[in-house]
């Protein structure tokens, strides 16, 4: 069957009895062979017959002996064959046979490394034996090489290593002698860059390309400018600093100074202030300032009832809101100013401040709650205005400052008011003037048992909030909505965190909750 012939094969007849004796034989074998597995053997049969049926060994081997692992009926005994006897040693049933590797050594390995063209692994021959070989070998020297002084490491009979010096540069030039070379010896040849720190130079600000540049001697501010891709439209050209380490190899006291700080001024990418042909040195810092007179478009959106809704461009930074509508028309017949409202994008500052509230909230409701209501911060919230104020009295308190981001949205008229939290049934209900507070809680049911009625609160369609007042009726306002909150024994962040759900966006809750932890 191993060798694929069928002469012996016996055709099968009906009726044919087919005996299949147990095995005299079951040897295993292990390790480098070519089909390691359990093997039937007959009596008799040596381990050269059994290393035929394993395919023989495999390339990485070791061939001079197999080691076998054998029972004698009373415990276990191990002979090692070698390979003269592997036809004679015969096997017997339970034998376990084991083929190791080889080593992992070399015995003619040589290695060169370092400042030659050619760095990698020779043999170590007849031909190749000293250092001067290894290094023409190698295709000679590179010229950054520091020929003063090269290193040998050599491994010594007991395994352990030393370092020999060579002066590379005398055995190539036949003023010193060469040096022999022996078996897995390698020679570093280093470079002048390996021996001195060269450093890097960074450069940051307003280029095209900020980053850490390999530095090169007699590189100018010029040359860095130019590899870090020219400076940006943003750029200062009268303001670029580059800062210097203070070094003193042979310093024993601490200096006073850390630094060193050198301001120039630029034209066409080119040195026109400053020090005259400053060259930069390892480990310079380059700063390229922003133009203080420099500034991008700051768009704001105005939409709902104005005449001419969209983007608009900041003229200044201190434009407000009576600026913005007057620059988009003016408001509709049909806009209802008091309803107007701001939505505000939120700053690094901001965003911070609301992510320390979620955290706070989070620690006390539960993570589980938190999820449910689907608290997370979001990136703009709304800013409660009063634009008919604004608009009245330009520049004032309730003019507010525009910023990047900000929209203004001025809605069409809404006659309706909103009753929501602890009422018999949440119920959106018409505007009637002049009608107190407690005529639209009726139009709800009333009052829920659990309802904390001295609490109740008024949130109006331009963000602002405020409490009730008495019978309210001058405070309700078309478009608005009252809220009654929940009976609490405590203050707690689960009541404020469900009766939030009542503002535009959880994000509204956050911001003001953020505002009042500064």
């Amino acid at each position: 069957i191993m060798k694929g012939q069928i002469q012996d094969d016996i055709r099968l007849q009906d009726g044919d009895v087919v005996i299949v004796p147990t095995y005299d034989e079951l040897v295993k074998i292990t390790g480098k062979v070519k089909r390691p597995m359990f093997y039937e053997m007959k009596n008799g049969e040596s381990a050269a017959t059994l290393l035929k049926y394993a395919g023989g060994f495999s390339s990485d081997a070791y061939k001079k002996s197999i080691r076998v692992l054998r029972k004698d009926g009373k415990e276990f005994s191990v002979k090692t064959v070698n390979d003269i006897d592997y036809s004679a040693f015969k096997l017997l049933d339970g034998d376990v046979i084991s083929v190791d590797s080889i080593l992992n050594r070399f015995n003619n390995r040589l290695e060169v490394k370092g400042a030659v063209y050619h760095p990698g692994v020779f043999e170590l021959s007849g031909s190749l034996n000293t250092v001067r070989q290894l290094v023409e070998k190698a295709d000679g020297l590179l010229g950054d090489a520091f020929t003063g002084r090269a290193v040998l490491y050599r491994e010594r009979e007991n395994l352990t290593k030393e370092v020999l010096p060579v002066d590379i540069q005398g055995i190539l030039n036949g003023t010193s002698p060469d040096v022999a070379l022996q078996k897995n010896d390698i020679l570093y040849i280093p470079s002048i860059h390996d021996l001195q720190d060269m450093g890097q130079v960074t450069i940051s600000g307003e280029v095209n390309k900020p980053g850490s540049y390999t530095y090169a001697d007699h590189m100018s501010l010029e040359d860095l400018v130019i590899t870090a891709g020219g400076l940006k439209e943003s750029a200062s050209l009268v303001r670029v600093d580059v800062s210097r380490r203070i070094r003193d190899p042979k310093g024993t006291a601490e200096p006073d100074m850390i630094g060193q700080n050198f301001s120039f001024g630029l034209k066409d990418g080119f040195v026109v202030d400053g020090e005259a042909g400053f060259e930069l040195q390892p480990y310079d810092q380059v700063f390229v300032r922003r133009s203080p007179s420099y500034n991008e478009q700051v768009n704001v959106t105005v939409d709902g009832e104005v005449l001419y809704r969209g983007d608009y461009t900041l003229n200044t930074k201190s434009e407000r809101l009576s600026s913005l509508i007057q620059r988009a028309g003016g408001v509709s017949r049909y806009a209802y100013v008091r309803g107007a409202k701001l939505r505000r994008v939120a700053n690094e500052e901001e965003l911070r401040r609301m992510e320390d509230v979620v955290k706070m909230v989070r620690r006390e409701i539960g993570d589980a709650m938190a999820n449910t209501l689907g608290l997370k911060v979001d990136s703009t919230f709304t800013v409660g205005i009063d634009l008919e104020a604004a608009l009245a009295n330009p520049g004032g308190d309730a003019d507010l400052v525009l910023r990047e981001g900000d929209v203004l949205t001025v809605p069409e008229y809404n006659n309706t008011v909103k009753v929501n939290g602890a009422v018999m049934m949440p119920n959106t209900v018409s505007y009637a003037d002049g009608k107190s507070v407690k005529y639209y809680l009726s139009q709800a049911g009333g009052y829920s048992a659990n309802a904390k009625k001295s609490q109740k609160f008024i949130i109006y369609m331009n963000g602002q909030v405020a409490e009730v007042k008495g019978s309210g009726k001058k405070q309700i306002e078309p478009g608005c909505e009252i809220v009654v909150p929940n009976k609490t024994k405590k203050f707690n962040f689960a009541n404020v965190v469900s009766n939030a759900t009542s503002f535009a966006s959880l994000a509204t809750m956050l911001a003001s909750l953020a505002t009042m932890m500064k």
